[in-house]
């Protein structure tokens, strides 16, 4: 199942041209294309398949600076303040709400890591504090665990995944941005070097710049042009549950489960502590620029080998523009739920707090993330090919950070003096 997400009508009718085409239609596509129209530019989003039906509905609603990188946070600190004005701007709400978010540990070595973070960005001056099990217990009752320590950040907060992307949609439309759904772009056109236009499954979009914000769909869409993403795969499955009194309006992470409140009244779950890492051909092609990420995080990944390796693989890594796409092949990114992890984070979660013994579950679904290597996304240009800029890359941090992301691609596509610096984004630091 994939969550409900709030319709949008969009246009049955491709334009022929655009001085920008957005291909996603994704949150970061929908944000950049928001603020570019503000800014009066005209804008075209085609989307391969239905507004926001990946990773921007599937995605935990987490909006957070704990634990970031560093060279991150700034990025983050700005989406904060866009969050708090999103429902004003676009004239709905969004569901942000900021709660604060904490992270428990249970081993000393876990709250080290908590500690270490926290002397790292002290120079940031942000809210966050470093928390005793008798402090968690104040601020999350009811519990059963003895915690080594945790962190918290009140200033941190949630928004929803199903309600976002749709408002924003629609805002950025009644300022004249066209989107068609169900319509992949098969690939890229070039005269004197540089974008002259896209070629769609339903014919040719004239423009002079485009934004890749496909998600995890990006590398494979660059591959066919022969610019090299590295990007691989990680499954996150979460469960819903139906309404519930909870402990809590604190979105808690703890090492092998997270919870934070849904706005019908029930709370969203994940093991925190498992990911399905399924193997692809591309594990094979730049599996070893993860070491790094596999050495600290080898404990979390469930690592696979079958059925996805062979979906991937049949989808193909080149085609030309008069040919049918992977993208057509497959609209929606809709990977099999790893019901069993659900399961047990259910369990952890009801150990720690039994407050959440009477839980049942109202949905689940999986989502797929695409992870670069070292976990902060690509927001800027590709040099060797002047006219198009990425906005991709967001290894499961996309959502929370999607104000303010797809602010900065709209800023670069336009001229603007960016909303943050965007050095840490560049493309190619990893190329």
């Amino acid at each position: 199942m994939s969550p409900l997400i709030d319709p949008v009508s969009t246009s049955a009718t491709l334009p022929t041209q655009s001085p920008v085409v957005i291909i996603g239609g994704g949150i970061i596509g929908l944000v950049a294309a928001l603020n570019l129209a503000e800014r009066k530019v005209p804008v075209v989003v085609i989307e391969k398949g239905r507004l926001a039906a990946e990773q921007s509905s599937r995605n935990l609603g987490w909006v957070r600076k704990t634990s970031r990188l560093p060279e991150d946070i700034p990025l983050a600190q700005a989406a904060d303040r866009l969050w708090a004005g999103m429902a004003e701007r676009v004239g709905s709400d969004v569901g942000y709400r900021q709660t604060g978010i904490m992270f428990v540990a249970r081993q000393a070595e876990q709250m080290a890591m908590h500690e270490r973070w926290f002397e790292q960005v002290k120079h940031l001056q942000l809210d966050s504090t470093l928390l005793s099990s008798a402090e968690i217990a104040r601020r999350v009752p009811g519990g059963n665990s003895t915690w080594a320590g945790g962190i918290f950040t009140p200033t941190d907060g949630r928004a929803e995944p199903t309600k976002a992307a749709s408002a924003i949609a629609k805002a950025a439309q009644q300022l004249g941005v066209v989107i068609v759904e169900n319509c992949a772009v098969r690939s890229l056109i070039t005269s004197g070097g540089r974008i002259s236009g896209v070629m769609t499954e339903r014919g040719e979009v004239k423009c002079e710049q485009v934004l890749l914000a496909a998600g995890a769909w990006s590398r494979r869409f660059l591959m066919n042009h022969q610019i090299a993403l590295p990007s691989l795969p990680l499954i996150c499955s979460v469960l819903q549950t139906k309404p519930l009194t909870g402990p809590t309006e604190i979105a808690v992470g703890a090492p092998d489960f997270s919870f934070r409140r849904h706005h019908s009244g029930g709370f969203i779950v994940t093991q925190r502590g498992a990911l399905d890492a399924p193997l692809t051909l591309d594990h094979l092609l730049i599996g070893l620029r993860y070491r790094q990420q596999l050495k600290q995080g080898r404990g979390n990944l469930r690592i696979g080998f079958g059925r996805y390796f062979f979906q991937d693989l049949r989808l193909g890594r080149r085609w030309k523009e008069n040919q049918r796409s992977p993208f057509e092949q497959v609209r929606t990114l809709d990977p099999r739920v790893n019901s069993e992890l659900n399961q047990e984070a259910l369990r952890n979660l009801i150990e720690a707090w039994p407050a959440f013994k009477d839980a049942q579950i109202a949905q689940q679904w999986a989502g797929v993330i695409d992870v670069t290597p070292d976990s902060n996304p690509i927001i800027g240009p590709v040099n060797a090919l002047p006219g198009l800029v990425l906005a991709t890359g967001f290894s499961g941090h996309g959502f929370g950070t999607s104000p303010a992301a797809g602010q900065l691609a709209a800023d670069i596509l336009s001229g603007n003096s960016p909303l943050v610096d965007p050095s840490p984004y560049r493309f190619e630091r990893l190329s």
